[in-house]
Parts: C-alpha cells; sequence; structure tokens
C-alpha cells in the first residue's frame, strides 16, 4: 500500500518517538487499498488507531498526547473528546480522526458509549466488519489481521467481527452500512448477517435522523441503487425509513405496465444509468424512487377494467414531501424532488408537444429541466416492453428552440403589479394578481410577446375588469 502524503508525514514525524510503531491505519482505506493497487477514490478522511500489537492496554497511549507531540504538523486547532479517546486533525488538508485502541459498552437505548482503554484485538472487534478491521502500520508497513479479514476480502464476504445482533447492538446504523457495502465492494453477505438484520431492525430507533439519511444517500447514488433498495425493502428497513413505500409493494399496474409499482420504482432508479445521469444527482434518485408514491392510494378500476391512477403524481409529490421532511432533507432538496414528483406525468397528457407546453416546462423548472426529462425517460423505459413512448428527442429540440426565443426570465407579465394599479386605478387588491397572472399567460400561449408593454397595456384596456 502507499500512503497519502499526509500520512506519511505523519509516520515520518512520529518515528523514534513513543509512538513509533503504534499507529495503524484501520477502516476503509485499508479494506480499499488491498482490494485493487489502484483505488478509484481517496477517502474524505483516515481513522488511525494507537496501540501496540500483543500488548496490554496503555492510558498513556492516548489520542490527547498524540496530538500534542504532532502540533507541529496540525492545521488549525484539534477537536479532542476525552469521554470517547478520540481527537481529530488536519494535516495537509486531510482529516484524520485518531483513537487509542479501546472497548466499548452501551446501554440499551443509549446512542453513546461507555469507553475503556483495550487491546488492539479487542478493539478491532468493536468495529462493524472484519474487512474494516484489517490494520496496518504506519511505520513498518505491515498488515496486522486478528479477525480474519484477509480471508474475507479474498472471499469477497461481509462478516462481523462478533455475532452480528452484537455487532448491531453497538451501532444500529451498521444494518444499513450492511446493505450498503454488500453492493458497493460487490460482498455476499455472510449467512448470519442479513437474517440478524431482519431481526434486529427494530433498534434503527435509537438513531439519529442525519446518519440514516447520509446511509441512504450513500446507497441511492451506487450504481446498483436498485438492488440495494431492493435490500432494504425485503429486509423490513423501509419499517422505519419510509413506512409509505411498503404500500408499494404488489400494487397491480395495469395494461401498460408488467411489474408492480414496487418494482416499476425500482427500474426506474436502474434505468436512470442508461440516461447518462451524473452519479452524484441525489435529487434525480430520490424522485425516481418517490414518483409513484401516490399510486397506492389512488388506484381504480374503471368498468372496462383498466386500472387508473388519477392524480397520483400530485397526491405523490405531498406523500414524498412529508418522507423527506422526516428524513430532514433540506428544503432546497425537498422542493426540487416534490417539483419533479410531480411534474413527471406533464408530457403524458397531450397527443402533441406545442410551443406553449414548452415555454410552461421552462418556466415551471429551469435548470432542473434536463432532470424532468430524464426521469420521464427513465419511466418511459420501465413500462412494458414493445410500448409506445415519449419522443424525447423532438421534445428536446423544441424546448432548445423555445428557449433560445424566450429566455425563461422573460415568461412573466410585461407589466409589473404598480404598473397594473396605475393602469386600472385602483391601489392594489386580487384583481392585480389575476391580470398580472392574466398577462403571464398570454405570454406563455405565444399571444404577447414578452416584454411588450405597450400591448399588455393595450389587452388590459379592451377587457372589462369585473
Amino acid at each position: 500500500m502507499t500512503l497519502h502524503p499526509a500520512l506519511q508525514r505523519l509516520a515520518d514525524f512520529t518515528a523514534n518517538s513513543e509512538f513509533d510503531g503504534a499507529l495503524w491505519l484501520v477502516g476503509g482505506a485499508v479494506r480499499d487499498g488491498l482490494l485493487s493497487t489502484e483505488v478509484a477514490s481517496e477517502p474524505a478522511d483516515y481513522d488511525i488507531v494507537i496501540g501496540r500489537r500483543d500488548a496490554p492496554p496503555d492510558a498513556a497511549m492516548s489520542a490527547e498526547r498524540l496530538v500534542e507531540a504532532i502540533r507541529p504538523l496540525l492545521e488549525g486547532e484539534p477537536v479532542v473528546y476525552p469521554r470517547f479517546g478520540t481527537a481529530r486533525v488536519q494535516i495537509d488538508g486531510v482529516g484524520i480522526e485518531v483513537v487509542a485502541a479501546r472497548r466499548e459498552s452501551y446501554r440499551g437505548d443509549s446512542r453513546k458509549p461507555n469507553v475503556e482503554p483495550a487491546t488492539l484485538i479487542e478493539d478491532a472487534r468493536r468495529r462493524d466488519f472484519t474487512v474494516n478491521a484489517l490494520l496496518y502500520n504506519l511505520h513498518v508497513h505491515e498488515v496486522y489481521d486478528p479477525l480474519g479479514g484477509l480471508a474475507d476480502l479474498e472471499a469477497r464476504l461481509l462478516r462481523t467481527p462478533l455475532e452480528p445482533a452484537a455487532t448491531f447492538a453497538e451501532d444500529p446504523l451498521r444494518m444499513l452500512r450492511a446493505v450498503r457495502f454488500v453492493h458497493q465492494l460487490g460482498f455476499a453477505p455472510a449467512p448470519a448477517l442479513y437474517p440478524a438484520i431482519r431481526a434486529e431492525r427494530g433498534r434503527l430507533g435509537i438513531v439519529s435522523v442525519e446518519r440514516i439519511q447520509a446511509e441512504l444517500d450513500r446507497m441511492l447514488l451506487l450504481p446498483n441503487a436498485d438492488r440495494a433498495l431492493a435490500d432494504l425493502m425485503t429486509l423490513g428497513l423501509f419499517e422505519r425509513l419510509a413506512p409509505e413505500l411498503l404500500d408499494l409493494v404488489g400494487v397491480e399496474q395495469g395494461r401498460y405496465h408488467h411489474l408492480d409499482v414496487w418494482e416499476h420504482s425500482l427500474l426506474v432508479v436502474r434505468n436512470l444509468r442508461r440516461t447518462g445521469v451524473p452519479a452524484d444527482d441525489l435529487v434525480l434518485a430520490l424522485s425516481a424512487l418517490l414518483h409513484d408514491v401516490g399510486k397506492p392510494t389512488t388506484r381504480s378500476v374503471d368498468a372496462e377494467g383498466n386500472t387508473r391512477f388519477f392524480s397520483h403524481e400530485v397526491v405523490g409529490a405531498d406523500l414524498g414531501r412529508a418522507i423527506l421532511v422526516r428524513l430532514r432533507y433540506s428544503n432546497d432538496v425537498v422542493d426540487r424532488v416534490v417539483r419533479l414528483v410531480r411534474g413527471h406525468m406533464r408530457l403524458g397528457s397531450s397527443p402533441t408537444f406545442t410551443d406553449a407546453a414548452a415555454r410552461r416546462l421552462l418556466r415551471d423548472f429551469g435548470e432542473d429541466l434536463e432532470l424532468l426529462l430524464r426521469l420521464i425517460e427513465a419511466d418511459a423505459a420501465s413500462l412494458r416492453p414493445g410500448l409506445k413512448t415519449i419522443d424525447l428527442d423532438s421534445i428536446r429540440a423544441a424546448l432548445t428552440r423555445v428557449a433560445a426565443h424566450t429566455p425563461v426570465e422573460r415568461l412573466t407579465s410585461p407589466l409589473s403589479g404598480e404598473a397594473i394599479m396605475a393602469l386600472l386605478g385602483v391601489e392594489g387588491g386580487p384583481i392585480v394578481g389575476r391580470v398580472k397572472r392574466w398577462l403571464q399567460e398570454e405570454v406563455l400561449e405565444g399571444r404577447l410577446e414578452p416584454g411588450d408593454t405597450a400591448r399588455a397595456a393595450s389587452l388590459v384596456r379592451s377587457r372589462a375588469w369585473e
């Protein structure tokens, strides 16, 4: 393995000190470094555990003491947590978390552990998975494998250091991390892993919503996100994340679909990759997951036996908002996802795509318009094979042409509220808003040129505004 320059500086600075041979890189950086010689991306930060191999716990080997010893290397003030024996420092712009080897114990309802010094092996046992418990010594460049992580790495097996229930009891978020790692790394879950998740899933209730959201985000951005989401459903984890999604399972959709609503939603998530979606587009991934969440409550069957979902996009937008707010997404993410969910049927409501429709799409979706088109494309590709789908190429061409002629910022009423009040001789009131909205509709329909204040004023005068 090749150390990051910041870690190499740390190793060089502590050589021949009391910490020589006692600093071990641990976690994903070691795992990924051993999986391949060329790691696709470097971790955002690194984890270092302090301790000596085959030695008893040493209270002198503390994170606080290491921080004081390496102060000349540090950028900014370190953040030290004496109660938990950890510290966070920055070297050469890289975040490094250091912790003395420790054991932890938890009360049944607590998120915070009781901590005491421990050996390296005991420290490894408190970690989430054996492949994340491999240690790499910064000074002697050896791998220490106290729990069989190298064999699991070779077998591409995800296994917990303790019995799974015990590992999950220490930090229930590990159940979500297990699903993510299975699909991120392409590993198989150890035989006892998934049954333990099903049995212990209620423990997620003590985990903060922010941590849950972060894990869900990481899963949604995987190339095979649909498979991770399928596991979340099978294991019962959506009971804690978004119970509304449980209602999608088994909801049949009629002759245009070959899958139930849940399997269709997973296929839309998968199809996003085929539309060239940027890998980091969380808004679009969330929109795909939630786009049909309103279908179960709007399902009906008409006299001819046709299945209908009238206004499911409107109901789904409201349900999606409730889910995202509960998961504490930012207002910006919530609003954008809700707008896409509500708009995903916009192109299916008319047999022709007019310039007026193009102007409305440009006005309503702005910079997210391409996301809407990609969502619609992925949705259309998930219908029953052989059905005629929307001609998005011609729609994109029309949008480009209309946008070039009429920039979105000009798709407004040519007259301001003040101008309308002066024209009508009123001091305000609902009539001003009605006139302004009517003028904007005239612009959108192409009957009034954007910015044409003279004709706008003439049109207003020509109508007897009640």
